[in-house]
């Protein structure tokens, strides 16, 4: 089992930068497929990133693809979603995901554990 906390989130102009972490509890992190997904109000929630237990592949919604970068270490058991370029409809709860196996996933429903989510609010 694997807990998860995300943190780094907040509020910044248009064309910024912020940077996400997510600190997670377990022997095996290095076992999980991660992601990020988030959650804009009134909307579903949508899958961000994801990245595989080697780091070695990736994946990204064509909304950020070319501006956010996903990234993990699993020595200190911390996954990363680098945001740049920042827009206004970036704005959203973001989370952190995990999930055994070796597929990323880009449904929520294929990811078994969940952190509580950041607040990330870009203004125009």
């Amino acid at each position: 089992q694997v807990q998860l906390v995300e943190s780094g989130g907040g509020l910044v102009q248009a064309g910024g930068s912020l940077r996400l972490s997510c600190a997670a509890t377990g022997r095996t992190f290095s076992s999980y497929i991660m992601g990020w997904f988030r959650q804009a109000p009134g909307k579903e929630r949508e899958f961000v990133a994801g990245i595989s237990w080697s780091g070695g592949a990736t994946y990204y919604a064509d909304s950020v693809k070319g501006r956010f970068t996903i990234s993990r270490d699993n020595a200190k058991n911390m996954v990363y979603l680098q945001m740049n370029s920042l827009k206004p409809e970036d704005t959203a709860v973001y989370y952190c995901a995990a999930r055994l196996g070796t597929v990323i996933f880009t449904t929520s429903s294929g990811y078994d554990y969940w952190g509580q989510g950041t607040q990330v609010t870009v203004s125009s």
